[in-house]
């Protein structure tokens, strides 16, 4: 089994991409002291590139391309219903729900 180096240097310099464009937002929210912030943001955009790369490398098909964007929206959308919180008639959470 030989490891493609230049395969994981690729992909390691999208997770690095996505990882760099999701901390002003995360250092944004952390200021503010909002819900999400600086572990939050990056782990999710770290998470859904790299599961968007392995299913770009191993799924060949473009069909099996969107049905993996499709779990991320899913698994997204999963993420900002925990974020909205309703108590005692008044909901908050909807700006960390949008972002």
């Amino acid at each position: 089994m030989n490891l493609d180096w230049n395969l994981i240097l690729h992909n390691l310099y999208h997770l690095a991409i996505a990882f760099a464009l999701a901390i002003p937002i995360a250092l944004n929210r952390e200021v503010s002291a909002k819900g999400a912030g600086l572990r939050t943001f990056p782990l999710v955009a770290v998470a859904s590139c790299g599961f968007m790369l392995v299913g770009i490398d191993v799924l060949k098909t473009t069909d099996a391309e969107s049905r993996v964007i499709y779990g991320i929206a899913t698994g997204i959308g999963f993420i900002v219903g925990g974020a909205i919180l309703k108590t005692k008639g008044s909901v908050s959470g909807t700006a960390t729900a949008g972002n």
